[in-house]
């Protein structure tokens, strides 16, 4: 029996956090409408890949999914904090699918964790952090790209939205 030796990766990633121009509450519904819930009902029925992919696509029309939400702030409600906070996970499986073809250890970065919050002075922050910076860490090529799909996907998000985009998306900005 041979066993592999554990593997060490460092890598630099970088967190986008940029304003949205909505108040709190519009923004998170206005980011659930972009990003809807995943219906797992429809996918969990579904017989081959390519019913699959024809669903992501109705289901996702800006490319990504919720796959999982929490309310921090709630969770928080008993805290001494008084943020106002949401967590998600937003992904696609068929473009996570993707990399997972090459290396299933990239499921440790996708889907996308992201937040929204209220800052001290109200104004409203969406979180994430770059895709690409995590995706270019497996040094394959074909999940570096992925990677880099996922900034113009979430760039077009961050313009939907309102946002500025920052200038390392820019580039890539498809909407």
């Amino acid at each position: 029996m041979t066993t592999t030796p554990e593997q060490h990766t460092e890598y630099l990633t970088r967190r986008i956090d940029v304003l949205l121009p909505q108040p709190y509450d519009t923004a998170v519904r206005r980011y659930e409408e972009l990003v809807p819930v995943i219906d797992l009902t429809r996918f969990g029925v579904l017989a081959t890949w390519d019913a699959v992919r024809e669903q992501a696509e109705i289901n996702a029309p800006h490319g990504f999914m919720i796959y999982w939400k929490a309310d921090i702030t709630s969770d928080m409600a008993t805290s001494p904090s008084d943020w106002k906070c949401a967590e998600y996970l937003m992904g696609n499986h068929v473009i996570a699918q993707r990399m997972y073809d090459h290396d299933p250890a990239v499921m440790l970065h996708a889907p996308l964790r992201t937040v929204l919050y209220a800052d001290a002075e109200g104004r409203t922050h969406f979180a994430v952090d770059q895709p690409s910076s995590h995706f270019v860490s497996y040094g394959k090529p074909e999940v570096t790209e992925v990677g880099r799909y996922l900034d113009r996907l979430l760039a077009d998000l961050l313009a939907l939205l309102g946002a500025e985009v920052p200038d390392l998306l820019k580039s890539t900005v498809s909407v």
